[in-house]
């Protein structure tokens, strides 16, 4: 098990806590609120934000037939980036409204493995190549069991306090570039510019998603 398939592990069991697995969703919804860097660099054991970032990539660009990314050109783009010789591990933030579909037998398998914590059976071995939400996922016999996250490593001096992601050392970085957000004073959500808290999922003035937990 590499970054990836602990990626989607990750996404499977977001999505199910929402019993949203079989519907489609923004490709933004990834990165930013269901599986975002801050809050599981620790589970996901990434060095750097560079390497989450590339786990993404991979991920929608549909590496392992975990999830299929449409329009087919936005998930072709991304393929030909991937197989580029030094590819650029955020190319995937120029898509946000690309629609995020799961492979319904590979999110059984990963939901059956976060309840069991063993291996998949024979049974489950099937090709993946079956994707989509077209096979949607029954509800479980028994309640998912969900591992308690390590506490996240201690951000660097360098590293934006929100979404984890590097800030230029050769600037004065007032704003993050990666999320928006100021180093010092209010967090603002990034559809509205009001107010919020670390720890709320959506803006209580315009109801958008905050991708910050």
């Amino acid at each position: 098990m590499d970054e990836l398939d602990r990626l989607f592990g990750l996404l499977v069991v977001a999505l199910a806590r929402e019993t949203r697995v079989a519907v489609p969703f923004p490709a933004a919804e990834v990165y930013e609120r269901l599986v975002p860097y801050r809050s599981n660099r620790s589970r996901l054991n990434v060095a750097t934000h560079q390497d989450y970032e590339m786990a993404v990539l991979r991920l929608l660009a549909g590496e392992r037939g975990y999830v299929q990314l449409e329009p087919e050109s936005v998930r072709d783009a991304m393929q030909r980036e991937i197989a580029t010789i030094n590819p650029d591990a955020a190319y995937f933030r120029s898509f946000p409204d690309a629609q995020v579909m799961v492979n319904g037998r590979a999110a059984e398998r990963a939901l059956k493995a976060d309840r069991a914590y063993a291996p998949p059976s024979d049974a489950d071995e099937e090709d993946l190549l079956d994707t989509t939400g077209e096979n949607p996922i029954p509800a479980p016999a028994s309640p998912v069991r969900f591992r308690v996250a390590r506490p996240p490593d201690p951000l660097s001096e360098n590293q934006c306090e929100y979404c984890g992601g590097v800030l230029p050392l050769n600037r004065d970085a007032r704003f993050c570039p990666h999320c928006g957000q100021p180093r010092e004073g209010d967090l603002k959500c990034p559809a509205c510019g009001s107010a919020v808290d670390v720890g709320w999922a959506y803006c209580l003035s315009c109801g958008k998603p905050t991708g910050f937990e």
